[in-house]
């Protein structure tokens, strides 16, 4: 008997070879609706959530679960995160969709970078909490609105990502937080406007997965715990430490995900004994896994002894392998179960050279007018769609299971 493929999941099946989302078929979907076309299943939102949620609170930890709406700010898909996460915004837009969606201002936890006066403008409009990043910032701040709370943002000097360039910081210098060194200055920027800093937050990286990647987020971790708890001892009133988001999701078989309960554990271990809350902002593990992406194959041609494989979408619509280098999974649809036998590289229909969705990748034999699925669609992708080409962006269903 077959083994089912690694990414079969409630709401994400193979039935009778054919591949299913929310018990719809998925090629049924793709000629109804047309190509490309993102299908998501609203109710695994909730799901990775609560997940989350839960390893947080078996690790005893008292906590603030925020979601990165960077991820997906469809009013559709807040809808269901509402009441079970607060908002981790980093623009004025997206701090006015989140109040414009129901979340109170004390729900929301702003944490942007080179932010300007206009930014301000919307900011200060609204009781919302604030991380600054650099000490610059830290006196604009002041200079509008003395007196009240804010949070830094710290940069470690060390961090984690899917691969070296996702991680937010390292041996190089990157553009986010405050390093230590010039944290004095920041303090003292504070205090000649009254600013009270009750927050402590740092970002390791994006989509980091298990292994050697939560060992890299506790590396981060270990330094940003020993500047708290310097600062706590030096009389600052430190209710939270933010350790943002950036928890991958697997996109291959081979990769590793990561344990939330070590991941709960990593955070207690370092931040139990600060007597503070944890804030935690997914965007990529809330969001990531919740839509498939479905586009029509109208080439199947060998070019220069490389079997390509196109499709009626571009990096327009899925950025991911173009912008971020992440790996995604590609399904064909109607024989979804079916051995691996082929060996593609999968592009897009943009008119330049890095538009492509998979190089060198083990692919089910597949015709031209096939549909194929590209999972882990839901974070970042219809999100960041753009008209580039003037290609249009994609369609969108949304279904509850």
């Amino acid at each position: 008997m077959t083994s089912a493929p690694w990414w079969v999941r409630p709401g994400l099946e193979v039935r009778d070879g054919r591949l299913t989302i929310v018990g719809e078929d998925a090629e049924g979907l793709a000629r109804r609706h047309g190509t490309p076309l993102f299908v998501y299943d609203r109710t695994r939102f909730a799901d990775n959530a609560r997940r989350l949620a839960a390893a947080l609170d078996r690790a005893g930890l008292q906590y603030r679960l925020r979601f990165a709406l960077k991820a997906h700010p469809d009013p559709r898909v807040l809808e269901v995160l509402r009441g079970l996460v607060g908002i981790d915004a980093c623009s004025p837009g997206e701090v006015t969709r989140a109040l414009e969606c129901g979340w109170p201002p004390e729900a929301i936890s702003f944490t942007g970078t080179n932010v300007s006066e206009r930014d301000l403008d919307v900011l200060l409009a609204a009781p919302i909490h604030i991380n600054l990043d650099a000490v610059s910032q830290v006196d604009r701040l002041g200079r509008r609105d003395p007196g009240r709370t804010i949070g830094l943002r710290i940069n470690p000097a060390a961090g984690a990502g899917y691969h070296a360039s996702l991680a937010y910081s390292g041996e190089r210098a990157t553009k986010f937080g405050i390093y230590e060194d010039r944290l004095p200055e920041a303090l003292a920027a504070a205090a000649r406007h009254d600013l009270t800093i009750d927050t402590v937050h740092f970002h390791a990286g994006s989509g980091w997965l298990g292994g050697d990647g939560l060992a890299a987020f506790e590396a981060a971790l270990t330094h940003v715990a020993e500047i708290a708890a310097n600062l706590i001892a030096d009389g600052h009133p430190i209710a939270e430490v933010n350790v943002g988001g950036g928890l991958g999701v697997p996109a291959r078989s081979a990769e590793q995900p990561v344990d939330i309960d070590a991941y709960a554990s990593v955070i207690e271990r370092h931040l139990g004994r600060l007597g503070v809350a944890v804030g935690c902002e997914p965007g990529d593990y809330i969001a990531k896994d919740t839509a498939i992406l479905l586009g029509e194959v109208v080439t199947v041609e060998e070019r220069g002894g490389t079997r390509f494989v196109g499709l009626d979408l571009g990096w327009n619509v899925n950025c991911s392998y173009f912008i971020y280098r992440y790996a995604q999974e590609i399904v064909v649809c109607r024989a979804a179960d079916a051995p691996r036998t082929e060996t593609v590289t999968v592009a897009g229909h943009i008119n330049e050279a890095g538009d492509v969705f998979a190089e060198d990748y083990p692919l089910q034999p597949v015709v031209e007018g096939d549909i194929v699925a590209i999972l882990n669609a839901g974070g970042y992708h219809e999100a960041m769609s753009s008209t580039h080409c003037l290609r249009p962006m994609a369609e969108a269903i949304f279904l509850d299971r």
